[in-house]
């Protein structure tokens, strides 16, 4: 397992055509899905690691850490009523974490959000507007595109 600093690492082409980039930290990528219907921020570590299993015991911890951090944000920023966490990489190999907030009436509900065909994209404005709403609470650990 090889974790990368700020080069050597790239985002699979899939991950970067479906998200908006929200910011970096020194371990992970923190992207937004592309998909207004569901709030959903995906960390991509920086590491050629495809199971979380496989990282080294410090690395996976602090990659544990920013998970927590993103849910508090987003737990914080829009109060929903659940939080899902998930890694699955049946579609994309390259580990990446799932932190969705949902709600009791979100279209998905009570279902998982992927491998739908309904979507709405995200404007520019909306992006905006999200990070706003998390930048103080990831501030610190992420650099906010």
């Amino acid at each position: 397992m090889r974790k990368y600093g700020s080069t050597g690492f790239e985002l699979h082409p899939r991950l970067k055509a479906d998200t908006w980039s929200m910011g970096e930290s020194s371990n992970s990528l923190l992207l937004l899905m592309n998909n207004a219907l569901a709030p959903w921020l995906i960390l991509v570590p920086k590491t050629d690691a495809h199971e979380l299993h496989h990282l080294s015991a410090s690395f996976r911890q602090d990659i544990r850490e920013e998970v927590d951090l993103v849910c508090a944000a987003l737990e914080q920023a829009l109060r929903p009523h659940k939080l899902n966490v998930a890694t699955l990489g049946n579609a994309v190999s390259q580990l990446h974490i799932h932190v969705v907030a949902r709600y009791t009436n979100d279209v998905f509900w009570p279902g998982p959000v992927w491998g739908h065909e309904q979507r709405r994209d995200y404007q520019a404005e909306e992006v905006e507007r999200l990070k706003g709403q998390l930048r103080e609470d990831l501030g610190q650990a992420f650099a906010l595109a």
